[in-house]
């Protein structure tokens, strides 16, 4: 990178950070530090929500899914519109007048302390696990820019991350991360322009477009009942309905955005917002990859994106295999450039354009299997390093191909997304384990200012775990599905707890603590034998432990119900 790039991306960086620890000075209270004094506005609140779902994964993973798979993904947010207006109909105006600084705080209320701890700990395991994937995420960009180790860069990334959380708590995330969804937003606008530029002149939008669905990238909409099928509109309706409730509605790194919401309405605006802008917003940086795939079917594109895996193959063995294999690559993407060329000079034939399609599609084919082959390559070296380079399409584009200036901040806008994300789990994890674990099981009362230095010390320790499991983490697949696999494990789970609070108001405490034990069993077993995409999961999680929670009830198991204030 040269000079200007590092100054600009130290310089946003170092302004998002101090900024704020100097706009979050003076907070010395619990009150403060978990729910940011509940001073933030509806746009604050929904700024802060949608800053803390795009991650670092969602400016790196989601581009090299459209690359490899097209616009399908997109359907996966298909829920969440309807997620946001049942939240803010049921969850936010109970939240509220309940006064919780927790989620988990109501299910006491509801059913009973080992239901509210069970939860709470179903949350810590998950959203620790993601918590390192988010700080992973971005060391991945370091280390492929700076050549560094990626143990170091996770080490340091998390250290800042822990800094400005511990300073400020809620306020400090909610007020930095209007700054970095203004750099997000910039710097995606900036590359997409530019992109386009990048095509060659009779290549324009609409043509580019059209390119991308001969390449069959542009399957949006897949009405598949196939339960394999890891997208379709049904599995985004309805498994990305409970997944959506679940993340936005009972986990904490959400729910205390909008607790800090100054008043209800503040708080549902700050949703009614997300769920406006959400999906657009998913679907142009899915945008962004396609236009890189068509840039790529102009220029050179190299058989593996991960420089570090290519260069592990040079040193090995297998280099001359590799070598051949890359010149034969060459040529298959030379001669699907001059189909490219005729396909869309025969615009105005269709029969003609269709067969130059079959013949496009079939090189794509081509292309795809000699990637596989270049990975297994990669993996008979014997290195450690990853052979699947989804994550590092979007990263090698702006790394050779960007001018000067933009690469800083495109490189600032990937780690503002994980700082922001990160911040928010961080927070969330401190304050549920100090508020729902720690202080419900204290048995000697203690000061506000002690329980602020254990939210503090908390925060410390879960970013010390989480920098520990992005040290032995490794890709799967790709980042943005690991991190919804995680959730999908124990996310429907979850749901399905605060419904049975909600609308079964029958149903007792013990029937819903051994109904989710059994269920969070049956849902990683369902899971690890691959019986269905993962979005199901949280359909499945949902309904199970909704299921068998009434079945122990008309059986007769079940304790002592409290009742909701």
């Amino acid at each position: 990178m040269a000079q200007i790039d590092w100054i600009i991306l130290i310089g946003t960086l170092a302004f998002i950070v101090f900024y704020g620890i100097y706009k979050t000075r003076g907070r010395q209270n619990a009150e403060d530090f978990h729910r940011g004094g509940r001073e933030a506005r509806w746009w604050t609140v929904g700024l802060s929500v949608m800053a803390t779902q795009a991650s670092a994964i969602t400016f790196l993973s989601t581009p090299g899914e459209a690359f490899h798979s097209g616009m399908g993904f997109v359907q996966f947010y298909f829920g969440l519109p309807l997620a946001m207006i049942i939240i803010c109909l049921v969850f936010i105006p109970l939240y509220h007048r309940l006064n919780v600084y927790t989620a988990y705080e109501f299910l006491e209320a509801r059913f009973d302390q080992k239901t509210r701890t069970l939860t709470a700990v179903l949350f810590l395991i998950q959203r620790g696990l993601q918590a390192g994937i988010t700080i992973y995420a971005p060391s991945i960009i370091l280390s492929a820019v700076l050549g560094w180790n990626l143990n170091t860069l996770n080490i340091i990334i998390g250290s800042l991350v822990i800094l400005y959380t511990i300073s400020g708590g809620t306020k400090a995330v909610n007020v930095t991360q209007k700054q970095q969804m203004a750099v997000m937003f910039g710097g995606m606008f900036a590359a997409f322009f530019l992109i386009i530029s990048y095509l060659p002149e009779d290549v324009t939008f609409s043509n580019a477009l059209s390119l991308a669905g001969a390449n069959g990238k542009m399957d949006i909409l897949n009405f598949s009942f196939d339960l394999d099928t890891r997208y379709t509109i049904w599995s985004g309706i309805f498994g990305g309905l409970f997944l959506q409730l679940s993340y936005f509605g009972t986990d904490q790194s959400q729910v205390q955005r909008y607790l800090s919401g100054k008043s209800v309405r503040e708080s549902q605006l700050g949703l009614i917002m997300n769920g406006f802008l959400k999906v657009p917003m998913q679907f142009f940086i899915l945008l962004v990859g396609i236009m890189v795939f068509v840039f790529y079917q102009f220029n050179a594109a190299p058989l593996n994106f991960n420089p570090a895996a290519t260069q592990a193959v040079y040193d090995s063995e297998h280099a001359a295999a590799y070598q051949e294999l890359e010149q034969k690559h060459r040529d298959l993407l030379e001669e699907k450039r001059s189909l490219s060329t005729q396909y869309l000079d025969l615009k105005e034939n269709s029969s003609q354009q269709n067969e130059v399609r079959a013949a496009i599609m079939t090189l794509d084919q081509e292309v795809m299997d000699q990637r596989q082959r270049a990975r297994e390559i990669i993996s008979a070296t014997g290195s450690q390093v990853e052979t699947n380079d989804k994550d590092y399409m979007f990263l090698h584009f702006i790394l050779n191909n960007l001018p000067r200036g933009l690469i800083g901040l495109l490189l600032a806008v990937i780690l503002s997304a994980a700082m922001s994300s990160t911040a928010s789990e961080l927070n969330a994890l401190g304050s549920t384990t100090t508020i729902d674990l720690y202080q419900r099981n204290k048995r000697k009362p203690a000061s506000d200012k002690h329980y602020l230095w254990a939210s503090k010390g908390f925060i410390l320790l879960w970013g010390a775990f989480a920098v520990l499991f992005a040290s032995v983490a490794s890709l799967f697949d790709n980042l943005i599905q690991l991190i919804n696999i995680i959730g999908s494990i124990f996310y429907g789970n979850v749901l399905g707890i605060f419904l049975l609070a909600f609308f079964f108001r029958w149903v007792r405490g013990s029937s819903v603590f051994i109904a989710a034990i059994f269920t969070q069993l049956v849902v990683i077993g369902v899971y690890l034998m691959d019986i269905m995409g993962y979005l199901w999961l949280n359909f499945v999680g949902c309904s199970v432990v909704i299921l068998i929670a009434v079945l122990l009830e008309l059986l007769g198991i079940g304790g002592k119900r409290n009742r909701t204030s």
